[in-house]
């Protein structure tokens, strides 16, 4: 597991609460270039389909964000998919963006830059 920072550590716990609450299939949580945070889970409805990151990223660009620099995300895929990865990429802060992939309990398998 890779060393997180106190602050990758609290979006952790946020992707994992958010998707534990509803029971979605993937949780994610960004920290934002002011260091704001936001979270969200997979939404699954009949109009409607969007990954936990695509969610969260939508969350940040509505709250005024102006780019994320890290990212957490929690489920069953051991990779970043190219949607995901898509979406963080136009939305990077200055400096890039760091994902964190995971598994649901919040052991993360994998570190990114998109």
């Amino acid at each position: 597991m890779p060393d997180l920072s106190a602050e990758d550590h609290k979006l952790v716990t946020l992707a994992r609460a958010t998707r534990a609450r509803i029971q979605a299939a993937e949780g994610a949580a960004v920290r934002d270039s002011d260091g704001r945070t936001y979270a969200a889970a997979t939404v699954d409805l009949p109009s409607l389909q969007l990954t936990a990151v695509q969610a969260v990223v939508a969350m940040a660009v509505a709250s005024g964000s102006t780019g994320v620099d890290a990212c957490v995300v929690l489920g069953d895929a051991q990779d970043l998919t190219e949607p995901d990865a898509a979406v963080l990429g136009d939305f990077a802060g200055a400096s890039g963006v760091v994902v964190h992939v995971g598994d649901a309990r919040g052991t993360i398998s994998a570190t990114v830059s998109p």
